[in-house]
């Protein structure tokens, strides 16, 4: 796990509004190189027309090593109207990754961002637009 841990800090990371990711992709990268005997294993535990929520589970010799859980909505987000399963899938890795101690600079993943700053602006302009009074 060491060795894993050092080559992240050394892994490309992507610039996210000022902070730095280590994409999932990169993280899976590494996992495989290290631990090529564990699994990783995702689950949809709930799935309609808004949300999507898949659980990660990380084993190793049939022990469950880490989870992560990601929950993502369809609403607003131009990829989670087209992607939300494998946007959410990613995401769950991503965090199950994280909580293996493979979590590179920050702990969301960079949709979990994009998508929080996302929907902080959507909010802020319906508030503005509910509170506009034409003179």
């Amino acid at each position: 796990m060491q060795k894993a841990i050092a080559e992240l800090k050394n892994s490309p990371t992507v610039d996210i509004k000022g902070k730095s990711y280590t994409q999932v992709s990169t993280r899976i990268n590494l996992f495989r190189k290290y631990f090529p005997m564990a699994s990783i294993e995702t689950l949809i535990t709930y799935n309609d027309d808004i949300r999507v929520i898949i659980q990660t589970k990380i084993s190793l010799n049939d022990t469950v090593i880490a989870t992560g859980y990601a929950e993502e909505r369809g609403d607003g987000n131009y990829i989670n109207q087209t992607s939300a399963v494998e946007n959410c899938e990613t995401s769950s890795i991503g965090r199950a990754l994280s909580n293996l101690g493979l979590g590179g600079s920050e702990y969301a993943s960079s949709f979990e961002v994009t998508n929080a700053i996302a929907k902080q602006e959507q909010i802020k302009q319906t508030t503005n637009q509910q509170n506009y009074k034409p003179q």
